[in-house]
């Protein structure tokens, strides 16, 4: 597994979404892994209007992969996405 330089994937990962404040007193790691938890869990949606996780999961793998962002930084950005989605999978099956 390739060394998480958390500043600089939060700030790339900043780029996905024009939108969104990822700001807090937090580390960078604390703030990306609550930002990529909220999104797979789809918090930012209505909840009638609500996706699962997987499709949440397909939306942000095919997100990351069109962005422009160095390959590095893609792999990145997907393995935290799946470390996230079998955390949840495993939270939710207890």
């Amino acid at each position: 597994m390739l060394a998480m330089d958390y500043e600089k994937i939060l700030d790339e990962y900043r780029t996905l979404w024009n939108n969104r404040k990822l700001q807090s007193d937090q580390s960078s790691e604390n703030i990306l892994r609550e930002a990529i938890q909220r999104d797979l869990k789809d918090e930012n949606s209505h909840p009638r209007a609500r996706r699962t996780l997987m499709e949440k999961y397909y939306l942000a793998t095919k997100r990351i992969l069109e962005a422009s962002l160095s390959n590095e930084s893609k792999i990145l950005l997907l393995q935290l996405h799946m470390e996230l989605v079998e955390a949840i999978q495993d939270e939710a099956g207890k």
